[in-house]
């Protein structure tokens, strides 16, 4: 018994048709998209969803997001990443989070994202003082239960955290830097052996939907040789490398000051820049940079929302395309970004471009935004044999969409509404591997409701939690915002902000 979604208009995202909506029908068995056309008909105990009044699309990859922030949604605001660091990080010492509440985050996550109509995540879990077994396998069980797609990761930072910015011990108390410089540190060879197991024994959980990532945090963040253990190891299991880089001034500033030059061109020089490797954000890269990470078939993942509220910076996007970078697009977490909403995403990475040059045959096409979305994201995650479009053989991870909404009244060009009108309120089921995950806007899988009581009933003791890293971490607001103001004060080879960043420097 399969499931036929019959004459919708589709997106197929494939290279035939692209973003352009196109009338077909839809055969999906044991997980897999079977056939496409004019002429596929049901057989006799199928399921069949009359398409009539539906737009189908590819499910949404989420190519770069920390599910770990999600109790932190809208707690900061107005902060630099840097900054924003300095109080939502447990620099200081261990904040461990016991597995059950791992479970509990990664769960609401789950439900959020696949009513948005994202069916893959890319997942860069960070735990502090690092992620131990129970943990990872705690997001692991939530994943597989909801029935998402995703790659997980062990997020590691191997270097004490104030030896990872540029002129910040300078301005922090003695106490605070011997303190933090205390905290152990994972090794190279710790790192690579968990993450070794963790391929073993997790990746391809889930009929094959969940796997495991390395993700070394950032090259100033760890040592080569775990930058370099990691790429090699993400290419012997065919799997992804998952990498901050360039996210901000302050990084180019670093590369500058701990590294002598491009953190992109060190990265390339130890051999760390591979087809396996994402970069996520990839704002303040050079031209230089730009060819290099296209030579390497590297993918960047753009997150437009969270780059925004950090006031990051605006990627060189036209840049990136024209340079054949490979671009996936992200929500980054859910402290940085508010929400896991790939579509919020899509519409302002259309946007956000515009604005850039007065040259409005460089903009952002919808095409190209929905492509990021879909297959390019696919590509990141090394996912593109298996998802991202809607052909014969690829996954049935698909989205559906009710075209009686206000969203897409009155039908114009479907895929332009998509993009700019839609905001995940039309969608009406989502299918992940060929199971429906979400019906009439309630996650199928587990039990909505009881996974919202179990939260209410943890709520006071999360906000205490945070309350009580904010209070510890206001030792190092000070220093950290006498940092940033070094870092943008000094000169670097290329500028990614809107304004004149002098005039606040004044």
């Amino acid at each position: 018994m399969g499931i036929v979604i019959h004459r919708a208009q589709v997106v197929t995202m494939d290279d035939a048709t692209g973003a352009t909506p196109v009338v077909r029908s839809i055969r999906i068995e044991d997980g897999l998209i079977v056939a496409v056309g004019t002429d596929v008909e049901p057989h006799p105990g199928d399921r069949v969803i009359d398409g009539g009044d539906r737009l189908v699309a590819p499910g949404f990859v989420n190519a770069h997001t920390h599910s770990w922030e999600m109790f932190y949604k809208g707690r900061y605001d107005n902060l630099p990443l840097e900054l924003w660091m300095a109080m939502a990080y447990p620099i200081l010492g261990n904040s461990y989070v016991d597995p059950d509440l791992v479970r509990l985050r990664s769960t609401l996550f789950a439900m959020e994202s696949l009513k948005a109509g994202v069916t893959t995540v890319v997942d860069d879990v960070l735990e502090n003082p690092g992620q131990d077994r129970r943990q990872l396998a705690a997001v692991f069980d939530a994943y597989e239960e909801i029935g998402i797609r995703a790659n997980i990761s062990g997020h590691v930072i191997s270097k004490p955290f104030v030896d990872t910015l540029p002129f910040v011990t300078d301005h922090l108390p003695s106490d605070v830097v011997a303190r933090i410089r205390a905290n152990p540190v994972p090794t190279a060879d710790d790192y690579l052996a968990f993450s070794r197991e963790a391929f073993e024994t997790h990746h391809g959980r889930g009929k094959g939907r969940l796997r495991y990532m390395v993700a070394p945090s950032a090259p100033q963040r760890c040592g080569a040789d775990v930058l370099v253990g990691s790429t090699a190891l993400a290419r012997e299991f065919d799997a992804e490398c998952h990498i901050h880089v360039l996210e901000t001034k302050t990084q180019l500033v670093t590369g500058t000051e701990m590294y002598g030059g491009s953190l992109v061109s060190y990265m390339n020089v130890i051999g760390a820049l591979s087809p396996n490797t994402t970069l996520a954000h990839g704002i303040w890269l050079t031209e230089s940079d730009m060819g290099l990470v296209a030579d390497a078939g590297t993918s960047i993942s753009h997150n437009p929302i969270s780059n925004l509220k950090l006031g990051s910076g605006i990627a060189p996007w036209r840049a990136l395309q024209d340079a054949g970078v490979n671009l996936g697009l992200g929500t980054d977490g859910c402290s940085s970004s508010d929400s896991p909403r790939m579509l919020d995403v899509v519409k302002t990475a259309a946007l956000l471009h515009k604005v850039t040059t007065p040259d409005f045959e460089s903009w952002p096409r919808v095409e190209e935004v929905l492509r990021a979305g879909t297959v390019g994201g696919a590509r990141s995650a090394m996912l593109q044999d298996t998802v991202g479009s809607i052909e014969v053989g690829m996954a049935a991870d698909l989205v559906l969409y009710d075209l009686e909404t206000m969203a897409f009244t009155p039908r114009q060009r479907l895929d332009h509404q998509l993009v700019y009108s839609e905001n995940g309120s039309s969608i009406t089921t989502v299918v992940v591997a060929g199971e429906v995950v979400v019906e009439n806007g309630r996650v199928t899988t587990v039990d909505e409701a009881a996974v919202r009581a179990e939260l209410a009933e943890r709520q006071d003791e999360i906000v205490a939690r945070q309350d009580e890293l904010d209070r510890e971490n206001a030792v190092l607001f000070d220093g950290f915002q006498a940092m940033y103001r070094t870092a943008m004060s000094t000169p670097g080879a290329v500028e990614r902000f809107s304004g004149d960043a002098r005039a606040w420097l004044v």
